[in-house]
């Protein structure tokens, strides 16, 4: 959990220059749509809950405009052009910074857009005492040295490795002093890199899995768009009683006691309901049809359970499977579940194949023992398709 405690000011830069061609089409994948907004607009939006006072964003020549609107239009985001490499994108974007002259800075990339706050927290108190922090996860395969032919040379000792994330925080004047004194390779591999190189401390806090970069197009399948499965699971109970009907899954059995209740009292569909709504998350019968309500007296449990179906295909989706157990010493189910599988499976919708009823007793133990009632307890499985 995030802490409570004001962060210090930072301002950061986010590194949105790429072309993002291995993410698949035309637009850069900065500016495509993430989980409902714009990878960009992502850790914009994070930054600014965590109290960012000014963002530069390194935009490709000519898509300023673009950049910006990704960005949500942040009112605190400036933009600038990138470099030929990511070194020079972000030696522009400390410059561009220099008016405003923070203490301390964020350099992040784009294509990370689940920005945790408390990854920021962190950064950030590592800064009074290093000049450079930086998020990282350990290496938890084993690795293989490879030779020129492709065959393994040796092994790396993974405890003393790490796999380097962003954001990286560093006081601004020493990492703008860095950047504009770095003679290294034309692109530095990242930012601790180049501070390293002039001297600066650079700490090591915990990165966040959270933190993944988007590089491929798969990356970009939304969770809402992809199958999801849930089940849910329902219980009840009804009292037998003598002169009343005995409904069982829609099916009127012959027996000298009957289940009590406001409505038909069929103890097995309203089970089968209740793992319906359960698994949409809507409630339970009760809500739906309550036994205060007049109207549902006598009421056939069938449009209970069609309802719950019905609100589950409005919420995008169907059921896939269910399983009902019936307990009770009496009557015998086995005679009468062939007709009550065929009846279940026309109001769900599903085929009889995917509709399980049993029935077992509790050794006479118990009210379901004593035949004072019935109990029923079902479980639905639910998919959502793309």
């Amino acid at each position: 959990m995030a802490s409570q405690t004001p962060l210090p000011a930072f301002s950061a830069i986010i590194v949105a220059a790429g072309k993002g061609l291995r993410a698949g089409g035309d637009t850069p994948k900065q500016f495509r749509t993430w989980r409902g907004r714009p990878v960009l607009q992502h850790s914009v939006d994070a930054l600014n809950a965590a109290g960012c006072q000014s963002i530069v964003i390194v935009a490709p020549t000519g898509l300023h405009a673009e950049a910006l609107a990704a960005a949500g239009d942040a009112a605190n985001a400036l933009t600038v052009d990138g470099g030929v490499t990511r070194q020079e994108s972000v030696r522009a974007g400390l410059d561009r910074l220099t008016d405003a002259k923070p203490e301390l800075v964020l350099i992040h990339d784009a294509a990370r857009p689940d920005l945790p706050v408390e990854v920021i927290e962190r950064l950030l108190a590592s800064l009074s005492t290093h000049a450079g922090a930086i998020p990282t996860l350990p290496v938890v395969d084993s690795l293989a040295v490879s030779s020129k032919d492709g065959t393994m040379a040796g092994k790396a000792d993974r405890e003393i490795l790490r796999r380097v994330q962003t954001p990286q925080a560093f006081r601004y004047e020493d990492i703008l002093a860095a950047h504009h004194s770095w003679t290294g390779a034309p692109d530095a591999g990242d930012d601790a890199q180049v501070l390293m190189a002039s001297g600066g401390s650079v700490a090591l806090v915990q990165g966040d899995e959270r933190l993944k970069k988007i590089t491929f197009a798969e990356d970009f399948a939304d969770p809402m768009t992809i199958p999801q499965f849930r089940v849910g699971q329902g219980y009840d109970v009804h009292r037998l009683q003598a002169g009343e009907e005995l409904w069982l899954c829609g099916i009127k059995l012959d027996h000298d006691k009957g289940l009590a209740g406001h409505s038909d009292a069929d103890v097995a569909l309203h089970a089968i309901t209740d793992a319906v709504l359960g698994a949409i998350g809507d409630g339970d019968i009760g809500t739906h049809f309550p036994p205060s309500d007049p109207q549902w007296a006598g009421a056939r449990s069938g449009q209970f359970l069609e309802h719950a179906v019905k609100l589950a295909r409005e919420a995008g989706f169907a059921l896939y499977n269910l399983d009902l157990t019936i307990i009770c010493e009496a009557p015998k189910i086995g005679p009468h579940r062939p007709a009550m599988r065929s009846e279940v499976a026309r109001l769900t919708g599903l085929s009889e194949d995917a509709v399980s009823i049993k029935a077992t007793t509790t050794e006479r133990l118990g009210f379901t023992g004593r035949e004072e009632g019935i109990a029923a307890q079902a479980i639905v499985g639910l998919s959502k398709a793309r």
